[in-house]
């Protein structure tokens, strides 16, 4: 298998999975996803956050406001690995209870990862709302 290959498969489960877990209110997941390795950094649809700190209030957050997610799809548009980086580009599909209420939408999210340890880790996103 090759490494996009095996990129790939890595962004359809395991992410995948987390991403999912995030909007049930479980942050624990993605974060365990994320590097620890400084820089970190999210342009969010929401909400920005630069740094390990301001990572983990957005996360501990989002995870407060979203729950029983009916329905979460990463439609990956974009992908590629060169050495220990790579990138996602594409569409996230959710219908989720945000603060209670149900809620659908579609964000443009590109994000980045490093390989460290042998293991792929989130670096850097940027989500925004598609409208039209």
């Amino acid at each position: 298998m090759t490494d996009r290959n095996e990129f790939l498969a890595w962004v359809t489960s395991d992410l995948h999975h987390a991403e999912l877990a995030l909007h049930n209110g479980d942050s624990a997941p993605r974060r365990a996803l994320w590097s620890r390795n400084e820089p970190v950094s999210v342009l969010g649809a929401w909400r920005n956050a630069l740094g390990q700190h301001a990572l983990n209030d957005l996360f501990t957050d989002l995870a407060k406001i979203f729950s029983d997610c009916t329905s979460y799809e990463f439609e990956v548009q974009s992908y590629d690995v060169v050495g220990d980086m790579a990138y996602t580009m594409g569409l996230e599909h959710t219908s989720v209870s945000v603060n209670g209420e149900p809620r659908s939408y579609v964000l443009r999210a590109t994000q980045v990862y490093r390989r460290e340890g042998g293991e792929w880790k989130v670096a850097h996103r940027h989500g925004d709302t598609v409208t039209g």
